[in-house]
């Protein structure tokens, strides 16, 4: 696969995003998305844009056409709670006094 030249027009380089983890957090997020020629221009650019203020630690960049995601029309099979699954809520079981609050 060649990588576009940095004379290719910014809108014609690969679209990455962009995930960023802070001096206080364990977990990258998810903080934008930018166009890069490769990999390494990439983490340059994030870096120059996303971490001024020196918020973050670490930065993670992946190709946006590497990424899979759920569709809106996908939300009932993969986020709603099906009712018919009783055993996913506890409700019939019986707390002994011990316990005390849950």
């Amino acid at each position: 696969m060649s990588t576009p030249s940095t004379s290719t027009p910014l809108k014609e380089w690969p679209l990455w995003e962009v995930f960023i983890r802070s001096k206080q957090g364990l977990e990258h997020k998810h903080c934008g998305s930018l166009h890069a020629s490769d990999a390494p221009h990439a983490l340059q650019m994030a870096r120059d844009v996303y971490t001024r203020r020196q918020e973050g630690v670490s930065i993670w960049v992946v190709p946006s056409r590497a990424i899979s995601a759920s569709e809106p029309n996908d939300k009932p099979e993969f986020f709603e709670p099906s009712g018919d699954k009783v055993y996913r809520h506890p409700t019939f079981y019986d707390i002994p006094k011990e316990v005390g609050h849950m």
